[in-house]
Parts: C-alpha cells; structure tokens; sequence
C-alpha cells in the first residue's frame, strides 16, 4: 500500500468522524470495511490511530466520538459512571479514581470537559485518575457529585 499523505489522512478521519454518527459501529473492522467501501486506504491499525486522535472510543456497544455526546461533555457523566470502579480521596486536594482497564482516559476528558468550578485538573492512566481540587472542601464536593452519578448509573 502506498504511503498515505497527510491530507488523505485528514480526510480518512472525516470520514471516520461522519461515519461513526451515521451508523452504530461495535468493531474497528467494521469501520475498516465501510471505509475501503468508500474508497480510503484503512488498516485496522490505521483506524485504531484515528480514533485515539479523534478521542473516540468504545463506550458501551459502540464507538462514539467524544467531543459530539452529551452536551459539550467528552461523554455524560451517567455514561463513564459504568467505569468507575471507585472514588477515595488522597489528602485535601487529591482524589483517586479507579476505572475499569483503559477507560481512565475516557473519564478523565469527561470531567476536564464538565466544566465543574471545582476541578483544577487531571491526570490519568490506564486504570486510574488524579484529580486535583483547590481545597478540601471542593474535593468534597466532587466527591460529592462523582457519588450521586455513580448512583444514578447503576439504577
């Protein structure tokens, strides 16, 4: 396969973006197929870079772009509640989230992107998140507020 350029590679991850709206995708080979279809070079692991630099991901039974769901949210918070394993806090400023295996990253823009007053920042990796509060009492507060959708995502 030839080299792909960097506009080809632009407009193969439009086309990705598009579809992904479109249809209900559940595999990267599902997606490799519609976008030979339409005539794009893909690989799977072409497609798997694409979505990593998309910010898409696989929440529940399909492959959704993160920055086109809930609102302005990288994802609804009821949503990512599904991988959140645990929320404890370490010292005033600091919480500890723990998230099913490769989903920490999915969360962690989830909150960076809610907007909430509270949180100075993030930091994940695979199965686990900082989050950094200004005080004690706003770590609370998140805390807080983690709780009462992690409840309402298990009903």
């Amino acid at each position: 396969m030839p080299a792909v350029t960097v506009q080809q590679q632009l407009e193969r991850r439009q086309a990705i973006a598009r579809l992904l709206e479109e249809h209900e995708i559940a595999r990267q080979s599902e997606l490799v197929e519609l976008l030979r279809a339409e005539g794009y070079p893909a690989t799977q692991s072409s497609v798997s870079r694409d979505l990593r630099n998309l910010g898409a991901a696989r929440f529940g039974d399909r492959y959704r772009l993160a920055e086109r769901s809930g609102g302005g949210t990288a994802q609804p918070l009821e949503v990512i509640g599904q991988f959140v394993r645990e929320v404890r806090p370490a010292g005033p400023h600091l919480l500890v989230i723990s998230t099913a295996v490769g989903a920490a990253q999915r969360v962690a823009l989830t909150l960076d992107r809610v907007g909430w007053p509270e949180i100075v920042g993030t930091l994940s990796g695979d199965d686990t998140i900082f989050v950094a509060t200004s005080s004690a009492a706003t770590q609370r507060r998140v805390r807080s507020r983690l709780r009462q959708y992690l409840s309402e995502a298990s009903q």
